[in-house]
């Protein structure tokens, strides 16, 4: 079957995320999940070790109809079962009917599940490390760039570019370290059997399941979690996170690049963000893309919760929702960050602009205007004032100074002098080393190392 046209994660989604999660790795993983238990078992003696080493050998792409799983998948309801009909077809007599001993069809696509998600996990955290490291070098070369916070979208007060920009870093960084909180709990072997209870291997089932871990680099459990699908929840709302930090800044991108405000631009290029009729445009094409991707990852995301309602041992309709949101939302996060990682590392940023819209009328210094009258007055007392030559200027088209110092009593008007924004910001330089410090610290916060597997024999 033809598959739908996604034009959006065609342009902008993440290609290697598009392939962990494509038809040929999906099913790679099922069968490296069928060849791993079958190791295993003839581990520990359930299976002879020829047996073993013969559905290894034929538990191979190549002996994979994909024309005919498909069709006979949609029947069953599972594509498990051809698959192992295929499996088995391969294999000689004296092996026949060994495939798939003990497990049921859930333990082999979740087996196969959490390998995607482990990688998945990996891969997500070198795209972060790309944003951030673009991020982090904006943080320290702009830390002492100049220009209006804004608060409601309006003016607020100065702050730097360096310290706007350290708080999504400090973001970036709880997102990596979130990712190596969750990579153990995703990256675990399922192998449960029917109803959970892992019957049909009986007292040797811990030991094939560790088997089975330590041959797939994944983790262990002795609790089913057919049905507890919190941990793939999980990762599906980390990656509608992932989507939501790298949209906001790209609307920050957006709105500074307004042609009124012109504070930054995403980088030039022949061309790019070019329209067809108007020849002076030069759209933010790489936030839009950004920020449509993030609306599509949080509108999916709003169906992980159902994925959670499975009953009793086994879902009926919920384990399907999976199939369709997750990979998606791994590739519109991948592809949020590739994207955000680009234009952060092109960012082209003006000073200029920035002290200008900063100048203006004067009405960005009303608060540090006010504190300086606080001392006498008393704060109410001072805001009382600022507040009336705010309104007054705005009327007069008077800078706020000038309408302060007219207002004011001779001893008021000692505190009233000129205030240079640079002289308001703050302390940008703790906020940004800051920031700067925990980046470089989260990095090894998703583990290298394969998942350790617990040894059951070392248990009281």
């Amino acid at each position: 079957m033809t598959s739908a046209f996604l034009m959006l994660s065609r342009m902008y989604g993440d290609p290697t995320m598009a392939e962990m999660f494509g038809e040929e790795r999906t099913v790679a993983g099922w069968l490296a999940a069928e060849a791993a238990l079958a190791q295993a078992q003839a581990e520990v003696g359930v299976l002879a070790l020829d047996v073993g080493e013969a559905i290894t050998h034929a538990a191979r792409m190549e002996n994979v109809d994909r024309a005919a799983l498909w069709p006979q998948a949609r029947n069953v309801g599972y594509p498990i079962l051809p698959l192992v009909r295929m499996i088995d077809a391969a294999l000689g007599p004296e092996a026949e009917g060994r495939v798939h001993y003990g497990a049921t069809t859930q333990d082999i696509m979740d087996t196969g599940l959490a390998l995607q998600l482990r990688d998945a996990a990996e891969h997500l955290d070198e795209l972060v490390r790309a944003f951030g490291d673009a991020v982090a070098a904006l943080v320290d070369r702009h830390r002492h760039t100049v220009l209006a916070a804004r608060t409601h979208a309006q003016q607020a007060v100065p702050t730097t570019f360096g310290a706007k920009l350290s708080v999504l870093l400090a973001e970036l960084t709880r997102h990596r370290r979130r990712l190596g909180e969750l990579r153990p709990r995703i990256a675990v072997v399922s192998l449960y059997g029917a109803g959970g209870t892992s019957a049909a291997l009986g007292s040797q089932a811990p030991a094939v399941r560790r088997g089975m871990a330590v041959r797939l680099g994944l983790g262990v459990s002795d609790v089913p979690w057919h049905v507890a699908r919190d941990s793939v929840a999980e990762f599906g709302y980390v990656c509608a996170g992932l989507a939501a930090t790298c949209a906001r800044f790209a609307r920050e991108v957006v709105d500074l690049a307004r042609t009124e405000i012109g504070e930054v631009a995403e980088a030039d290029g022949h061309h790019r963000g070019a329209s067809s009729t108007m020849p002076q445009k030069a759209n933010p094409v790489g936030s839009e893309a950004v920020i449509g991707m993030s609306a599509t990852a949080s509108a999916l995301s709003a169906a992980l919760g159902r994925i959670m309602e499975a009953g009793h041992e086994r879902a009926a309709g919920e384990w399907q929702i999976e199939w369709e949101v997750l990979p998606e939302l791994a590739v519109l996060a991948g592809g949020c960050l590739r994207e955000a990682a680009v234009i952060a590392g092109g960012l082209r940023v003006f000073p200029e602009a920035m002290r200008r819209n900063i100048q203006g009328d004067g009405y960005v210094m009303a608060e540090a205007q006010m504190m300086r009258l606080a001392g006498t007055l008393g704060r109410e007392r001072a805001h009382d004032l600022v507040y009336e030559a705010v309104r007054e200027a705005r009327t007069s088209g008077e800078p706020l100074e000038d309408v302060l110092l007219r207002n004011a009593t001779e001893a008021e008007r000692v505190a009233i002098q000129p205030i240079p924004p640079e002289d308001y910001v703050g302390m940008p330089d703790l906020a940004c080393d800051s920031a700067l410090r925990d980046w470089a610290a989260a990095d090894g916060a998703v583990p290298a190392a394969p998942i350790p597997v617990p040894d059951p024999s070392a248990r009281p």
